[in-house]
């Protein structure tokens, strides 16, 4: 194929990405259109141009040397939107981590020049969690943290950041699944109603407490199972569970044979602010697709937090609902399972056919 011929071709595939707003292709390439003027993205929502008054750009830079201005819509002379926006959301979160209390949406959204649906809207989908959620996981967080180091339960919730310790207390069965004191003395108290029933891929154990499931284990040693929930909450009385636990335990069961969702269901996760974010974002990963760490690192605005994000995916609570089985390395391989490869495999596999 000649020069002039590779080129024709390269721009027929730009042309079709531009006319498909393929976000795919942002910084691959740049677009100009002679009657206005301007240069953008390929996702760019302007109204369509036409064909002929169209030339590509490998770089902004060319663009603008040749005579073109960038868009005031997408912004090509500007980093892509997702990382405006993973930026944005970082410092955020920042923000609401230093305050002493925790900042009203509209104040957050003042701060960016934003109104306070939009800055809502964004910041959900950068983070994975509402502002609001973000500061109650963090609150919880630093509540967790503080509690086995400080001298009483009154400082560690002063030191946690609450200004009451009426409010530690509301919001501490979310936080913590139980009270403050109780969390101190390691579980103390907490009954945890179990179960373990068979299925497809060998056996699952689902543990609940008062406020909803905080385990789904997934095995083949029943009383290996039930030791490592044990492991997992020491000084809590594990107990069986009543009828209506039976029936709770049923929807868990059939949830997870059917690679099912999180939807209405209620739940006891606990883990830090971080993890919450990883386990929301693959809950957007639908069943039979798959995705990277490092996507999922991308997505929740970290994309240097790979490693962590495998961390998170290994300390989920809840096996199946929230699908860490759906997160392959980025060369495609399946690893990294904490139920064991070969379930992994045939969990992907089921949800293929389906």
């Amino acid at each position: 194929m000649t020069a002039p011929a590779r080129t024709e071709a390269l721009d027929d595939l730009r042309w079709r990405a531009v006319q498909a707003r393929d976000a795919a292709q942002d910084g691959a390439f740049y677009y100009a259109v002679a009657t206005t003027g301007v240069y953008c993205r390929p996702s760019c929502a302007s109204r369509p141009a036409r064909r002929d008054n169209v030339s590509f750009y490998a770089t902004g830079a060319a663009a603008e040397k040749a005579g073109f201005r960038p868009c005031k819509r997408c912004q090509p002379d500007q980093p892509p939107r997702a990382a405006r926006e993973a930026a944005l959301a970082a410092e955020a979160c920042r923000r609401i981590e230093g305050a002493e209390e925790t900042p009203r949406l509209a104040e957050l959204a003042a701060g960016f020049d934003l109104s306070p649906h939009h800055f809502h809207r964004l910041f959900t989908r950068a983070v994975g969690l509402t502002p609001k959620a973000y500061a109650r996981a963090h609150r919880g967080a630093m509540l967790r943290d503080a509690l086995p180091r400080s001298s009483s339960v009154t400082q560690a919730i002063h030191d946690a950041g609450y200004s009451s310790t009426s409010r530690a207390h509301a919001a501490s069965q979310e936080a913590l699944g139980m009270t403050p004191k109780n969390y101190r003395k390691g579980g103390e108290a907490e009954r945890i109603a179990h179960a373990v029933r068979p299925w497809a891929l060998g056996k699952v154990l689902v543990a609940a407490t008062d406020k909803g499931v905080c385990a789904v284990l997934l095995g083949d040693d029943e009383q290996a199972m039930r030791a490592e929930l044990a492991g997992r909450f020491p000084r809590a009385e594990l107990a069986e569970g009543d009828a209506d636990f039976a029936r709770l335990v049923d929807d868990v069961v059939a949830r997870v044979a059917a690679s099912g969702t999180t939807e209405g269901l209620p739940l006891d996760m606990r883990g830090t602010v971080f993890q919450h974010r990883v386990w929301a974002a693959l809950q957007d990963v639908p069943r039979g697709r798959t995705t990277t760490y490092a996507e999922v690192a991308a997505k929740i605005g970290r994309p240097e937090a790979v490693r962590a994000v495998a961390g998170a995916c290994a300390a989920n609570p809840v096996g199946v609902l929230v699908p860490c089985h759906r997160v392959l390395r980025s060369d495609g391989a399946i690893s990294g399972y904490y139920w064991g490869v070969a379930r992994k495999k045939a969990l992907l596999a089921r949800e293929a056919k389906a």
